[in-house]
């Protein structure tokens, strides 16, 4: 007797819902946050003792670095929620698991392992064993080792709790469809908690070691930002979102009011001290703005966000976000060592350097990503060499808002 591949079953019809392509686009925002927070910097993790940033006026540098401190974790936890909610949207009755999985692993594995192998060959050689093992596997993040944790192509770190999520989906997202109507908003206001709990636990998470530069210990900083298991409350908020938008319950608050609200919560994490900074006070903005958008592209209203120019952005922010190390943190010292600039010719060279970025980007994205996705997305089955046009979707995966990292 057959054995049949396990599924991924929904209470949904079996049709494909709307695309939303506002949502590629808002991808490539959370990209651009965490390269602002990368740029300003005013130290290079590869080299700490060195000087890094591009300003000669002290003042103009401090400021551009204290403001954009938290983006970093801000995009991550935009990242975390928007996958969370897009791989809820495009999820169909009857998938089978493995082929979610493999989708997944091919969208994930291929530009890392690149990116994994040009940080090992440019500066990570000395990496000890315990540290770039697991990191090659995605696994590293659940060490609490400093050493470990931020090895080789250091924002890796995030793809290791995107791994944890993907492994989950096939049960989360039988137990979020059986979620009564009259019930999301309570769950929702369970996860957004969940992410308040965790600030408040990490208060008690023991541990004395610190970090230069860090409010917390070096365990504190780790268990609330780094450690997989803890940033699932985001990924589920994200499910949960999803299900509110598609049972028409989402209120009609438009783009601009949660974009309003976003920016007092990006300043209330500039104000807040860690942990509160890292995703506690923007995680409902971050919320509000995703069903926003995805609201504004059912109505027909997506303007912007989902034009050609951001889709195409958004198609190439996992590219964009993997690179940076490469480009801001080894390629700049490189070429520029340690010279600053007068605050015009720094702003100007911050430009040139995100256009550096979005150029390895979309080499990585070329080469890589999308073959890779063309060739083995659908199980081995070569796809058409010119598909036809998909302007909402990131590589060949050919689901609504792009279902990826």
């Amino acid at each position: 007797m057959a054995v049949r591949p396990a599924v991924i079953t929904t209470s949904d019809p079996a049709r494909r819902r709307a695309t939303l392509p506002s949502l590629t686009g808002i991808r490539f925002i959370a990209a651009l946050l965490v390269f602002l927070a990368h740029s300003t910097m005013l130290f290079n993790p590869l080299q700490p003792t060195a000087s890094f940033t591009f300003f000669e006026d002290p003042g103009v540098a401090k400021a551009l670095a204290d403001f954009f401190d938290s983006a970093g974790n801000i995009g991550v936890s935009f990242f975390f929620v928007l996958s969370g909610f897009v791989l809820t949207w495009s999820s169909t009755p009857g998938e089978r698991i493995t082929g979610f999985w493999r989708r997944r692993a091919l969208k994930i594995y291929p530009n890392h392992i690149v990116t994994w192998a040009l940080a090992m060959l440019l500066f990570a050689s000395a990496t000890p064993l315990h540290a770039w093992l697991p990191n090659l596997f995605l696994v590293h993040a659940f060490s609490n080792r400093v050493d470990t944790v931020q090895s080789v192509n250091f924002p890796s770190w995030s793809l290791c709790s995107e791994l944890l999520f993907y492994a989950l989906f096939p049960l989360f997202i039988v137990l979020v469809r059986r979620i009564a109507d009259s019930r999301l908003w309570l769950w929702a206001g369970t996860m957004a908690a969940g992410v308040a709990g965790v600030s408040v636990v990490t208060r008690y998470i023991p541990g004395h070691a610190r970090l230069p530069g860090l409010e917390l210990t070096v365990n504190q900083q780790w268990f609330s930002y780094a450690f997989p298991p803890p940033r699932l409350f985001e990924f589920v908020l994200g499910m949960i979102l999803a299900r509110i938008v598609i049972a028409g319950m989402w209120p009609r608050i438009g783009l601009p009011t949660s974009v309003a609200l976003f920016a007092a919560g990006y300043y209330g994490a500039i104000l807040a001290p860690a942990p509160y900074s890292f995703s506690l006070t923007t995680i409902v903005p971050i919320g509000m703005v995703i069903c926003a958008a995805a609201s504004a592209d059912l109505r027909g209203e997506g303007r912007w966000l989902g034009g050609r120019v951001m889709v195409w952005l958004g198609n190439v922010s996992f590219a964009f976000y993997l690179v940076q190390v490469l480009v801001i943190f080894y390629g700049r010292p490189e070429l520029l060592d340690g010279r600053t600039f007068g605050t015009t010719g720094a702003l100007a060279l911050l430009i040139v350097l995100f256009a550096v970025n979005l150029l390895a980007a979309w080499l990585l994205y070329s080469l890589v990503e999308k073959p890779v996705m063309r060739r083995w997305s659908r199980g081995g089955k070569r796809q058409p060499a010119h598909p036809a046009p998909e302007r909402t979707t990131r590589g060949t995966d050919h689901v609504p808002a792009g279902e990826t990292v």
